[in-house]
């Protein structure tokens, strides 16, 4: 029996993915449990156009990443800290911060995407965003103290 899986199975397959199981496993497990449907004619076809009208999407998708990306890289992130007379800062440069000083600048992205080395001093440091699966940006950040 041939099915299209619907959600992501473990040693299975991923979603959209055709797969051959089993008779029992799919009609008492993967059918009634909403993993999977059976693979007929009208199903592969839905299947085709979902999957065309889905890459078009991720096209999109990645175009606008890669188009924030170009423009992440032009700026510079200014952020204050308390620092002591040797450069030192107190505490550290969070992805909170950074996300807080992105927004006034006009880039809305997510804190849990911005990835940094711990900041423990003043001077200028490198963040990276992943903004899609395949498109990392760096931005630029300059602490200075308070």
């Amino acid at each position: 029996m041939e099915v299209i899986l619907i959600q992501d199975v473990a040693n299975l397959g991923y979603k959209n993915d055709i797969v051959k199981v089993k008779d029992g496993y799919g009609r008492n497990y993967l059918i009634p449990n909403k993993y999977a449907i059976i693979a007929n004619d009208s199903n592969r076809k839905q299947l085709a156009e979902n999957l065309k009208q889905q890459a078009h999407k991720l096209a999109k998708l990645l175009a606008d990443a890669q188009e924030l990306a170009a423009k992440l890289a032009e700026t510079v992130v200014t952020l204050t800290a308390k620092a002591n007379e040797d450069g030192k800062i107190f505490g550290t440069v969070t992805t909170t911060q950074i996300a807080e000083a992105l927004a006034a600048q006009g880039f809305e992205i997510d804190k849990k995407v911005i990835t940094v080395e711990p900041v423990k001093e003043l001077g200028e440091h490198v963040a990276v965003a992943k903004l899609h699966k395949e498109v990392k940006a760096e931005i630029k950040l300059n602490v200075v103290a308070e």
